[in-house]
């Protein structure tokens, strides 16, 4: 698993908190803030851990992220530049493990934060993703600490989606529901999801809507591109897993004349996802214009997104979808399937096109108007305006401390009166 180096490695020297600050607690059972997105079980959720807790931090919070030793050589306690600490939990083997395979370890997780949290209790607990919550809310228990969950991705969407293919651990619908009952608050990052979490059973009044965000400084229209061929270009960007519509926009590349797709992700060459793939394009007769370039390292995908002349973002469901705002940022125009909080930041027609999803024959003939279009550079105009003005990671952070003032008061915080 890849590790940004630029998280120094040091003691913790014990944690302060000014008047008018929180100490907020992020748990992250399977996808660490230091992990590259890309492989299996990393991508949006290691992003939006990481970003999400630094802005928090760079607003004055104090901010621990535990997830969970995955590595023996690991140490105890891992702080970045902007102060996050990253703070790793004993909890199973100190080796990789697939995230459904995590549900034996979520009780030593939740002892080993109880007894952190008995010490030092944070105002506000955060869990991203079921199990983490599951391990929030037995740790918190009697502690007068906050909860709030953010899912990330619900079990109820995924099974609808990929129905016998579902690999969830049996109990995950069960688990969201209980957990979603319990909290202080739940943050769903669009209102699909929001809906979603309401049929769920999950008290309307503690659901906030706080949608991902974007650093609208890395990603920007100015700055170095990928070399182009020439070609039109589409750019497809993250897990190459069935459900994320990769499928259908190598398919739809047949009914795209001289246009070449881009594929960024995967594991590499050897990856099955990439064999799949080059089956298929060789099969549609487009394969000599689909190129895999395996894994990107994070600070390169800006390059990669302005050499696009589209961004192609077609899953069958997406809790968000950060590649299309990421996209935006860039002035890039967006196709993108028109499910979860693809629908709240895509505007059709005006910062790109939605599109349905599985449908590889609409695709093609959205795309090929689109590149055929005048309207190109408006829709990267557009796309770049509304990532500015709606997602800036400091927007989204301190809507995202206001839902934790909210909570931490109503649990008896007296740190949230001064942030009234």
């Amino acid at each position: 698993m890849g590790r940004d180096d630029s998280f120094p490695t040091t003691t913790d020297p014990g944690r302060t908190t000014a008047e008018g600050t929180l100490k907020i607690d992020f748990v992250s059972e399977h996808a660490s803030p230091l992990a590259s997105p890309g492989g299996p079980d990393t991508g949006g959720q290691n992003v939006h851990v990481r970003e999400l807790a630094g802005a928090l931090s760079a607003q004055g919070h104090d901010v621990t992220v535990w997830t969970r030793r995955d590595a023996e050589t690991l140490p105890a306690t891992v702080i970045a530049e902007s102060g996050v600490r990253v703070r790793y939990l004993d909890a199973g083997p100190a080796r990789p493990v697939p995230k459904d395979q995590l549900v034996p370890y979520v009780p030593a997780m939740a002892d080993a934060l109880r007894a952190a949290w008995a010490e030092d209790p944070p105002d506000v607990a955060h869990g991203h993703f079921w199990m983490s919550g599951l391990a929030v809310v037995s740790a918190a228990r009697g502690l007068g600490v906050a909860t709030v969950q953010t899912f990330h991705a619900l079990g109820t969407v995924k099974r609808r989606h990929q129905g016998p293919d579902d690999t969830s651990p049996d109990g995950r619908i069960g688990a969201e529901r209980a957990v979603a009952r319990t909290v202080d608050g739940v943050i769903a990052t669009c209102s699909d999801e929001m809906f979603e979490l309401a049929r769920m059973g999950a008290p309307r009044r503690r659901i906030s809507v706080v949608p991902c965000g974007v650093d609208t400084n890395a990603f920007s229209p100015d700055g170095p591109q990928l070399a182009r061929s020439g070609r039109p270009r589409l750019v497809v960007l993250g897990r190459l897993v069935r459900r994320k519509g990769v499928d259908e926009a190598v398919a739809a590349l047949a009914g795209v004349p001289n246009a070449e797709l881009v594929v960024a992700g995967g594991a590499g060459p050897d990856d099955p996802d990439v064999a799949r793939l080059r089956r298929l394009a060789a099969a549609r007769g487009v394969l000599d214009r689909v190129e895999f370039i395996g894994p990107v390292e994070r600070a390169d995908v800006p390059a990669l997104l302005r050499s696009a002349d589209a961004v192609v973002c077609v899953p069958w469901y997406e809790p968000f979808g950060m590649v299309p705002l990421e996209a935006m940022a860039c002035g890039r125009p967006v196709v993108a399937s028109a499910v979860g909080g693809l629908v709240d930041t895509v505007v059709d027609g005006v910062t790109g096109v939605l599109v349905p999803p599985r449908r590889p024959r609409e695709l093609a003939g959205t795309l090929r108007r689109l590149l055929g279009s005048s309207m190109l550079d408006a829709y990267g105009v557009a796309g770049r305006d509304r990532a500015v003005a709606r997602y800036g990671w400091d927007r989204i952070a301190a809507a995202t401390a206001e839902v934790y003032a909210r909570v931490a008061c109503a649990a008896g915080r007296p740190v949230a009166e001064a942030m009234q």
